[in-house]
C-alpha cells in the first residue's frame, strides 16, 4: 500500500486529474514548508523512574506538529538507575546529548521532565559550548522538593518529609539523586551546607563557578517553566517555575525569591530580555505531563521552532 510521505504526495499530484491535485496542493505545500523551515532537533531528558518509552505521545505531537522534526529521547538512567547522584547523570547526559548538539548547525531544543529538568540545568550550567534555543522545564522542582509523595513514601519507607534531612544530609544521602535537591525550608543551613546539587547550582553557597556558569546557562534563547496546581509530586507545586516555600511553609513566588533578586544565575536576566516563559496548566497530575495534548499545544508547540 502505497504511503502518505511528501513523495508520495508528488506522484500522485503528477498522477492525478486536475480537480484531485487542487486538493493535494496543501498537503504538498505542508512538506514542502518543513523542508524549508528546518525544525531545531528536539532532546527530552526524562525524570525519576522513568525510561525513554515513555515518551511516545510527546514524540508524536510534536513530529505532528512540526514534520520532520529529529526528535531524540535519551535512553539513559532508566528506572532504577535514575537514583543515581546527580553530577553523575549530568556527566552521562552530556556525553550522549553533545554529539547532537554538533550536528545541530542551527541548535537544539531541550525538553526535560521532572527530575530531568535538574539534569538538564547542570547540563547547560557546565557546558560552555551549547547550542540549545529552548529550555522547555516540564513539571521539574526547579527550586527543590519538600513533600510527603508517593516517591517519598517508596524510597524511604520510614522517613517522612519532617526527618527526612537527617538523612540527605548525609555523605550517604547525597549518594541519592533526590537527595541533591531535597530542600527542607526548616533547615535551610544543613540544605546549603549538605546539598551536593540544587544548592551549587542556585549558588546558594560560594561557588567559584559561579559567573561561568551563569553565562553558559544565558546561551538559551527562552525558558519555558511549566507546572501546575494538581501535579500532586512536585511539592510546592511552584517548585516547577522557581517558587518554593519559607520557614513557615508558606510559599514565595520566584520574583520574590533571592536567586532572583541577586539575579545569582540569570533569571532576573532572562525575564528582563523577555525570554523566561511561565505556563500553568491546572487538572495534570505529575505523571500526564508529557502525554497531555493540550499541555503541548498550550506550553510547548510555539518554542519548538
Amino acid at each position: 500500500m502505497e504511503g502518505f510521505g511528501c513523495a508520495s504526495l508528488r506522484m500522485r499530484r503528477r498522477r492525478s486529474s486536475s480537480g484531485a491535485a487542487g486538493l493535494l496542493w496543501p498537503l504538498l505545500g505542508a512538506c514542502l514548508w518543513a523542508s524549508v523551515v528546518g525544525y531545531k532537533p528536539v532532546i527530552i531528558v526524562h525524570g525519576l523512574f522513568d525510561s525513554s518509552g515513555d515518551f511516545i505521545n510527546l514524540q508524536r505531537f510534536i513530529k505532528k506538529s512540526h514534520p520532520g522534526t529529529n526528535v531524540t529521547v535519551i535512553d539513559l538512567f532508566d528506572r532504577g538507575a535514575s537514583l543515581e547522584p546527580m553530577w553523575k547523570q549530568v556527566k552521562g547526559f552530556k556525553a550522549a546529548i553533545y554529539p547532537i548538539m554538533q550536528n545541530a548547525a542551527d541548535g537544539v531544543h531541550f525538553i526535560c521532565y521532572s527530575q530531568g529538568g535538574l539534569v538538564c540545568r547542570g547540563i547547560l550550567s557546565t557546558l560552555s559550548d551549547h547550542n540549545v534555543h529552548s529550555f522547555i522545564s516540564l513539571s521539574s522542582p526547579q527550586a527543590g522538593q519538600y513533600g510527603d509523595t508517593d516517591y517519598l513514601k517508596y524510597l524511604f519507607p520510614q522517613f517522612v518529609k519532617a526527618n527526612l534531612y537527617h538523612f540527605c544530609y548525609t555523605a550517604l544521602g547525597q549518594m541519592i539523586s533526590i537527595c541533591n535537591y531535597w530542600n527542607d525550608p526548616h533547615h535551610r543551613d544543613l540544605y546549603v551546607n549538605s546539598s551536593d546539587y540544587l544548592a551549587l547550582l542556585n549558588s546558594e553557597r560560594p561557588n567559584p563557578n559561579s559567573t561561568e556558569w551563569k553565562k553558559n546557562f544565558l546561551k538559551i534563547k527562552k525558558l519555558v517553566l511549566i507546572g501546575g496546581p494538581d501535579d500532586g509530586v512536585i511539592t510546592p507545586w511552584q517548585s516547577s517555575q522557581f517558587g518554593f516555600y519559607d520557614d513557615n511553609e508558606t510559599v514565595v513566588e520566584m520574583q520574590h525569591q533571592d536567586l532572583y533578586l541577586r539575579d545569582v544565575f540569570g533569571l532576573k536576566t532572562l525575564a528582563a530580555r523577555g525570554d523566561l516563559i511561565l505556563c500553568s496548566v491546572p487538572g495534570v497530575q505529575h505523571v500526564w505531563w508529557h502525554s497531555n495534548e493540550t499541555v503541548f499545544h498550550t506550553c510547548m508547540e510555539k518554542w519548538l521552532v
